[in-house]
């Protein structure tokens, strides 16, 4: 098993969520985040008649799922045509094994198979 994280921009949420979706992943945690990049430049932030301050931090999405290791490429892909505008700070993508999993209400172990 792959645990396949995406920090992705929030409007790209629905976008990357039905692409995961069509890809057959069965559920992923997606939660509100706030970060920087490497080579990302804070914003101005503020408005007409209003005091300017600049935003350090952009708003993104960090998308958690867990797949079998056959399906890593797929996913990966789904999450790339979704997500990605060829731009810097379209976001990242961690991969990283999984040893086991316990399914909390069945108390069931896995090693080999998702939960």
């Amino acid at each position: 098993m792959k645990r396949i994280e995406a920090i992705v921009a929030s409007e790209k949420i629905s976008v990357v969520n039905d692409a995961l979706k069509k890809a057959g992943v069965g559920g992923a945690t997606i939660v509100e985040a706030k970060g920087r990049g490497k080579g990302e430049k804070p914003k101005m932030m503020g408005g007409r008649g209003t005091s300017s301050h600049v935003a350090e931090f952009s708003t993104r999405a960090n998308i958690v799922t867990v797949v079998d290791d056959s399906e890593v490429d797929n996913v990966i892909k789904a999450i790339l045509d979704a997500a990605s505008t060829g731009a810097p700070g379209d976001g990242k993508i961690f991969i990283s094994s999984v040893g086991e999993a316990v399914d909390i209400g069945t108390r069931k172990r896995s090693q080999t198979s998702m939960v």
